[in-house]
């Protein structure tokens, strides 16, 4: 595979690559190092698995691929005690290990290196640099709303900017929410005299209750643990508005997991409703959009696939 044969299986499914002409020449590296960081603050979920898939992709183009479990930054984020976290943090990559990440994976706390002098010596500098109304913009999608912040809102993204230097990376991989963030990365390492990474962000999923982010805090969510019966419970429950494409949680898994990984959806249906009917992507998209696919029997198909492509995790975190 050639390198742009590579960028265009690294653009499928991504918003935004910033920049393509960089990517290239990180592309002619033996080995380059993307990563991702994930605060350990809960369950992991379908919102993950979007990076999780890309992390997969680009390991088997040839990728280090570094997952950060940001202990601290999820403490600065009020999500829990020191000792929470930690537990979370060790879930979380039994999570990513049930999802198919291969043994070559590094899994890197945050606490492991944040504290050392060389780290804390870039923090400072980049604080110098960067003002409270920048840095706080940049927060906007990542933290809880909140009418009194804390101080910790705004050493968060000057920290994050300093993981990327630190451990080296190549590629910074993040959803939507992490764009701010990571332009400032850009912007700032490079007057320390670091890296700039390219950046790859992917879409976010609406939650299922059709909240503009599936989150773990909300309960707006499927676990990539969850139970057979969970998932049809939370399915069957879900936000899906007949003829409704955009915003469409059932329509986003559907083009997020479902067609990335198989040709068709296979919908099963009574003989009395028409019977099974397997559908390709723009199928889908016009018998539901023309209000010629009932909701309900878009979310059983969902439904189906997400019990069967799970499956491997479940039985993953069971046996371990």
């Amino acid at each position: 595979m050639n390198i742009e044969e590579k960028i265009q299986l690294i653009e499928n499914g991504t918003l935004e690559i910033i920049d393509t002409e960089e990517l290239k020449e990180v592309l002619k590296k033996d080995q380059p190092i993307a990563y991702t960081g994930y605060e350990p603050s809960g369950k992991i979920h379908l919102g993950h698995a979007v990076t999780v898939q890309k992390l997969k992709q680009l390991q088997k183009l040839g990728f280090k691929i570094k997952i950060l479990l940001a202990d601290y930054h999820a403490f600065l984020n009020g999500k829990g005690t020191v000792e929470e976290i930690a537990e979370t943090a060790e879930y979380n990559k039994k999570c990513f290990q049930a999802l198919g990440l291969d043994e070559t994976t590094e899994y890197v706390l945050g606490s492991s290196f944040q504290l050392e002098a060389d780290y804390t010596d870039k923090v400072y500098q980049l604080a110098t640099m960067t003002t409270l109304k920048r840095a706080r913009r940049s927060m906007d999608q990542v933290s809880r709303a909140d009418d009194n912040p804390k101080v910790a809102s705004v050493i968060y993204p000057i920290m994050q900017t300093v993981d990327m230097a630190a451990l080296e990376v190549d590629i910074a991989l993040g959803g939507m929410e992490q764009r701010k963030i990571q332009m400032l990365a850009r912007e700032n390492l490079e007057k320390i005299g670091e890296n700039v990474p390219v950046c790859i962000h992917t879409p976010l999923l609406h939650g299922l209750d059709g909240d503009a982010k599936m989150s773990s805090s909300k309960g707006n969510y499927i676990a990539v643990d969850d139970s057979v019966e969970v998932i049809s419970k939370k399915i069957n429950k879900s936000y899906c508005p007949q003829g409704e494409i955009e915003g469409n949680p059932m329509i986003e898994i559907a083009e997020t997991f479902v067609f990335p990984n198989q040709d068709t959806l296979l919908i099963k249906r009574p003989e009395k409703f028409g019977g099974d009917i397997e559908l390709t992507h723009d199928e889908l998209i016009k018998d539901f959009s023309e209000g010629n696919l009932h909701p309900m029997d878009l979310k059983n198909g969902i439904k189906d696939f997400l019990i069967e492509f799970f499956a491997p995790v479940r039985e993953y975190m069971e046996e371990n």
